[in-house]
């Protein structure tokens, strides 16, 4: 209770700050002239104060410091060999089909994507320090040789500190702290399992390599598109890999984030190279995040073929060299002419392989949300300029062998009219000059 100032004076107000006004007068239902009691003059003022402290939550709910909820999903993509056997794999470690991608939002029934085994991995103890709520990972073996670690963390941070997450400490034990050191251990170790599986197994030095990060957002406080717009600088500097506050030029900045896809109100989503943005209250993105799978999947396909295409330029160089130089006869090449056709063949088929699968995705998505998700990023990951380096490549090196085949054909020719004349020709003079000697 309030003191009193004298005795029957007006009671001091309960809470600090606010002023003692006179009662002002109303009327009621009835139309008569009244005053407001102190009580209900109380009653405004705490109402007042309730609707300012709200004003003043809501305005704070916009700001950079603010926690929000956000999962995100870390992809590593690993290239380990040639093909990988699955039924072998089923036998090795306890992995199951993958279900599919669930049919959300548009996405036609006849959507077909490759079809892994999925292996859960052990659920380590997360560290609390930073507030990490949960984290999960899995691994994607693909028949076509590529093994995918996915792991996911929730967390609640402030918008300005998501750049920070991928090296946060998230095990609160083990040598392997953070997201990247797990996900490299727990492939080391499948890696370990699975290489009797795998069809011309790569070292773990030379595997090619693809990681995605996906910053899923489950609120934001606000419009997604005003949130975006109200942080366009660290959103950018975000997606590109950029530290927050490299004052990037707005050029670069609308190049960014000027591609946002919606499918209904209060989520959107925006994509680069190596990271994404997402945001949706409802948690409904398991779509997009496998289409962003894909993607790094078919650009790492690519990139391996294509890299394996120029090592094998190379050698095609080095032989024609020899053989021009005049250094090593056809006979004596590293490998025989037909045995290096033959692998040639086998990689045009893998090519073909690869580079149907690449047609067939974007035809089959077709034009629905999905397919246009898709098609921004392969615009983005460039497939079509990788897709034209292998069939170059594949055509440049097709060629390269057969003029060596050609030119290896023509010196045996060359060399069976030379042991042709000698048996024709020198032979029969030897056999006179021998029965000249004998007469």
């Amino acid at each position: 209770m309030g003191r009193r100032t004298s005795p029957g004076g007006p009671r001091q107000p309960r809470f600090p700050g606010a002023e003692w006004t006179k009662p002002e007068p109303f009327r009621d239902k009835l139309g008569r002239r009244g005053e407001l009691s102190r009580k209900d003059v109380e009653r405004r003022g705490q109402a007042e104060r309730r609707e300012r402290l709200g004003r003043d939550r809501r305005s704070k709910r916009h700001g950079p410091n603010l926690p929000l909820l956000v999962e995100a999903v870390f992809f590593y993509l690993y290239d380990v060999g040639r093909s990988i056997d699955l039924k072998k794999v089923a036998a090795l470690v306890p992995a199951h089909p993958d279900l599919g991608i669930a049919k959300r939002r548009d996405t036609p029934a006849s959507l077909t994507l490759p079809t892994p085994l999925i292996l859960q991995l052990g659920i380590p103890e997360i560290s609390e320090k930073d507030g990490f709520e949960s984290l999960s990972s899995q691994a994607k073996i693909y028949e076509e040789g590529v093994v995918t670690i996915v792991v996911r963390v929730k967390t609640r941070l402030p918008m300005s500190e998501l750049h920070a997450l991928k090296d946060k400490a998230v095990l609160s034990q083990g040598p392997s702290s953070t997201i990247a050191g797990y996900a490299e251990e727990g492939f080391r170790m499948l890696f370990e399992a699975l290489t009797s599986a795998v069809s011309e197994p790569r070292k773990l030095g030379d595997m090619d390599r693809e990681s995605y990060l996906a910053y899923c957002l489950l609120e934001c406080g606000e419009d997604p598109v005003n949130f975006i717009e109200r942080n366009r600088d660290y959103c950018a500097s975000l997606l590109i890999g950029e530290e927050p506050g490299s004052s990037l030029h707005d050029s670069q900045i609308s190049a960014t984030l000027g591609r946002p896809f919606s499918y209904r109100i209060g989520d959107l989503a925006v994509f680069e190279l190596d990271r994404c943005i997402i945001i949706d209250p409802r948690g409904d993105y398991e779509d997009l995040l496998l289409i962003a799978e894909h993607a790094n999947y078919q650009l790492l396909e690519l990139r391996v073929l294509d890299k394996l295409l120029d090592t094998w330029l190379d050698q095609a160089e080095d032989d024609i060299r020899e053989l021009t130089t005049g250094k090593r006869r056809v006979f004596g090449l590293r490998r025989p002419i037909e045995m290096k056709l033959a692998h040639i063949q086998s990689l045009r088929f893998d090519a073909l392989f690869i580079l149907e699968n690449l047609e067939n995705s974007s035809k089959i998505i077709g034009d629905y949300y999905l397919g246009q998700v898709y098609a921004r990023l392969c615009e983005i990951f460039n497939t079509e300029g990788w897709k034209w380096s292998v069939e170059r490549r594949l055509d440049a090196l097709q060629d390269v062998y057969d003029m060596v085949k050609v030119d290896a054909g023509e010196k045996r020719m060359v060399a069976l009219e030379v042991t042709f004349i000698i048996v024709c020709i020198i032979f029969p003079i030897i056999q006179i000059l021998q029965v000249m000697i004998a007469k």
